[in-house]
């Protein structure tokens, strides 16, 4: 019997001691704070991610951990957005946001509207937009919505005129006087800096044209007025306002740090929407 009891008294006390080191368990062991939210984001290299990674340690500071996915096209960002590979993208303007979402059936949407990228005319072979020669190639971009507004431009500049009323929806077929019968030649965006050495004039946008060393305010012949309705935006899912974290990220990319940022970093080849 004396011997059940030391058992039990040692059983007893071990017992306590290992509960009194529970209760003085360094902070290490402690549970660690919550893990921050990610969302990825879809963006053209410049100046989307660009301005997207001035944003990236607002979100960190709110519990938002932003993975910025680098694309080259204009197509992929709002399918792989539309197939939940992505949660958000920013890359493109309204008109072309609002053609290409009816063409393929997307539910997709906008919330913050960021900046403009002033389209320009820009030439290899000339120094003024006056200097086209008769029977001159000029490249524009040919997806509708930028071909379009390559034509507008052309227009404003007096390059040709287009029928009345067609607006941003022009092509080529609605060329209504080409004076200096001017020969359009439709290539993919990425693909008109490098038509420069081929064409007398390419209409570029601008995030093409800062990637390949292009100066807008500086090297462009003819250039969009700040009033442009091209305005770059935030895009996401339909369904996806009231997320928290795109919330954050809408707010981010509307706040003065952005702004200042677009500012100084493109000196007018860029301008704030906000």
């Amino acid at each position: 019997m004396k011997k059940l009891f030391a058992t039990f008294s040692l059983f007893t006390a071990l017992a306590l001691v290992a509960t009194g080191c529970g209760n003085n368990a360094p902070a290490s062991h402690q549970a660690a704070p919550a893990a921050k939210t990610v969302i990825k984001v879809g963006a053209s290299a410049v100046p989307h991610a660009e301005i997207l990674e001035v944003a990236k340690p607002l979100l960190a500071k709110d519990g938002v951990d932003l993975q910025i996915v680098e694309m080259t096209d204009y197509v992929r960002p709002n399918i792989a957005l539309a197939e939940k590979e992505l949660d958000a993208n920013y890359f493109q303007h309204i008109p072309y946001l609002t053609k290409f979402s009816a063409e393929r059936n997307l539910a997709l949407t906008y919330t913050a509207k960021i900046h403009i990228e002033p389209m320009g005319l820009y030439s290899k072979k000339i120094k003024n937009i006056n200097d086209i020669a008769p029977g001159s190639e000029i490249a524009i971009p040919n997806d509708p919505t930028n071909g379009g507004r390559a034509l507008n431009l052309l227009a404003k500049a007096g390059v040709l005129k287009l029928k009345d009323g067609v607006g941003i929806g022009a092509t080529v077929n609605d060329i209504a006087e080409n004076p200096k019968n001017i020969k359009i030649r439709e290539l993919e965006a990425p693909q008109l800096p490098r038509a420069l050495d081929d064409v007398t004039v390419a209409a570029i946008n601008t995030n093409y044209a800062l990637q390949a060393s292009l100066v807008p305010t500086k090297d462009a012949l003819f250039i969009e007025q700040k009033d442009s309705p091209y305005v770059n935006v935030l895009t996401i899912r339909k369904g996806d306002e009231s997320r928290p974290e795109l919330q954050k990220l809408a707010k981010a990319l509307n706040s003065e740090e952005v702004k200042k940022f677009i500012q100084e970093k493109y000196q007018g080849a860029v301008v704030p929407a906000f």
